[in-house]
């Protein structure tokens, strides 16, 4: 940003440069930032004024940029998201001029979402899906009331959270195509980070693919399984859409199910009720009908979560 002293080179030299810098301090002492800052500081005399023109150039420049904000991107201030602020002292009888760059709301606001979302990692989920903090509960709520009552379940889920801290139990969301699960997953998670818990969503068919290339990568595969088992919420999205095989049912899925029992909440989101989603895990391209094992990871499922039904339309529809 051009500071007073480049905005006085530009002036013609002679008695038209003394006129031009005499008119330039009278309009900046003139402006009411500059005259409610002197009220304030009444020890202020002319001469110390004078030597710090150009910081009280910078503090109102700044200031009148930050009413006229353009957004963060587009900051004209000289350090972005930053407004010059002053500061008076008198020291031995000697008054002084200080100046501090402060952060402004926009920039704040920016440093805590990227806090936010560094709590939460996503695998082969949308980023838009995941993007939704600026939503607030009641745009929720109205986007469709069809589905105000599983909207009201979730928000309830949230708020216990908040007052009683992390739960055992976790929610599974069942719904249709397109009627917004994990959209509504992805808010559960971006608010519950915003309290500090860290948080992982899954998208299961592309998850089931990856984890069978990972056999051959154990130290990734350890990796990836531990952080599923540790992290505070665990969401997997679009469970019964996957071409499961027997060692990630029951290894892998068994695994991390078994670890976060009485631990920590596990998440769900499909287009099966619970009964469909034990019939297609008690079914494997490889090993036929199996329904006992089937029965066994449902158990693990069924036993920690409260079932929401998602109703509503179909919002992938143009």
């Amino acid at each position: 940003m051009e500071s007073l002293g480049d905005l006085l080179k530009r002036t013609p030299i002679g008695g038209e440069a003394i006129r031009r810098s005499a008119e330039l301090m009278d309009e900046l002492l003139a402006d009411p930032l500059i005259q409610r800052f002197r009220a304030k500081h009444p020890e202020l005399d002319e001469n110390t004024i004078r030597i710090n023109l150009n910081r009280f150039y910078q503090y109102v420049k700044e200031y009148r940029n930050c009413e006229q904000c353009p957004g963060l991107a587009r900051c004209p201030n000289d350090f972005e998201g930053h407004y010059t602020m002053l500061q008076c002292e008198t020291n031995g009888g000697a008054v002084q001029m200080y100046d501090r760059k402060v952060s402004c709301k926009k920039f704040i606001a920016r440093q805590n979402e990227e806090q936010i979302r560094s709590r939460i990692r996503s695998f082969y989920i949308d980023e838009k899906a995941l993007n939704n903090g600026g939503y607030s509960a009641e745009e929720i709520m109205t986007n469709d009331l069809n589905r105000i009552e599983a909207v009201g379940q979730l928000m309830e889920y949230i708020d216990r959270t908040k007052e009683q801290g992390l739960q055992t139990t976790g929610l599974y969301l069942a719904g249709r195509f397109g009627t917004g699960k994990t959209f509504l997953m992805c808010y559960l998670l971006h608010e519950l980070a915003k309290i500090g818990h860290s948080g992982v969503i899954v998208y299961m068919p592309d998850f089931v693919e990856d984890l069978k290339a990972m056999m051959h990568e154990p130290g990734k595969l350890k990796e990836t399984v531990d952080m599923m088992k540790e992290t505070d919420l665990l969401i997997f999205d679009d469970i019964g859409a996957e071409n499961l095989s027997p060692w990630v049912r029951d290894h892998v899925m068994g695994g991390i199910l078994n670890y976060r029992m009485e631990r920590k909440p596990t998440f769900y989101t499909s287009n099966y009720e619970l009964d469909a989603l034990e019939q297609h895990f008690s079914f494997t391209n490889k090993d036929g009908d199996e329904r006992h094992k089937g029965e066994r990871i449902m158990e693990r499922i069924r036993s920690y979560v409260d079932v929401i039904r998602v109703t509503g339309a179909n919002k992938r529809k143009r």
